[in-house]
């Protein structure tokens, strides 16, 4: 059966699973998976097509499988898109014209349009925040890190299912005007914006990293 989503596009009414679109399109070899892996690249400037809301739910799912101790599931995620852009656009607006205030700073006209326009760089945004647990065992900075694997992840499954994405956060994501907008509590944290979307460009390849100077081995 096939279902119409909020994009107008056709989508199975079964939701697609990113384990079988991995055994399908990418080598179950090891050497090529982490070639795959290693490929990813950040692209900005992204345009239509955006995932359907059953490839950003399956995305999610991988998100979620990140190392979680206690399993506290200390994140959230928050979908941007359409007209809903601009309204956090505002809110981006809001948080640089109260930061320019504190600085004893004034925006100019062309830092006014950049800040409030910065959301529409892509046609859909996956927001990711924490929300920190209170546990013995468990300090706010295991679930920081793990709100950041969540962000890999969820990176990665949507590249799996085609998309380009790019993590933006920046100056503005944590101040007050922001957090207010996306419900966080003063002592929570906006982690990510993936900017989501397809690019008009290929990934490019990237050059080889030594890891020599930053790995020491323990016998």
């Amino acid at each position: 059966m096939t279902v119409i989503d909020e994009n107008n596009q056709k989508i199975d009414d079964k939701k697609l699973s990113v384990k079988n679109v991995a055994v399908n399109d990418i080598s179950s070899t090891s050497d090529e998976l982490i070639g795959w892996i290693s490929s990813r690249r950040s692209m900005g400037n992204l345009d239509m097509p955006a995932p359907t809301r059953a490839q950003i739910e399956s995305a999610i799912e991988c998100a979620t499988t990140a190392p979680d101790h206690k399993k506290l599931t200390p994140w959230r995620f928050i979908v941007t898109q359409g007209a809903a852009r601009h309204e956090l656009g505002q809110a981006l607006l809001k948080a640089a014209q109260e930061q320019a205030v504190r600085d004893g700073e004034e925006l100019s006209e062309k830092t006014i349009q950049k800040t409030q326009n910065m959301p529409l760089r892509a046609p859909l945004i996956i927001t990711v925040v924490t929300q920190m647990q209170e546990h013995k065992k468990v300090p706010p900075f295991e679930q920081m890190l793990s709100a950041g694997a969540a962000v890999q992840n969820l990176i990665l499954a949507l590249k799996a299912q085609g998309f380009s994405t790019v993590w933006r956060t920046g100056l503005l994501c944590n101040e007050p005007a922001v957090k207010e907008y996306f419900n966080v509590g003063p002592d929570d944290y906006v982690t990510a914006f993936v900017y989501t979307g397809t690019s008009p460009k290929d990934e490019s390849k990237r050059k080889p990293i030594d890891i020599e100077p930053l790995v020491r081995f323990e016998s």
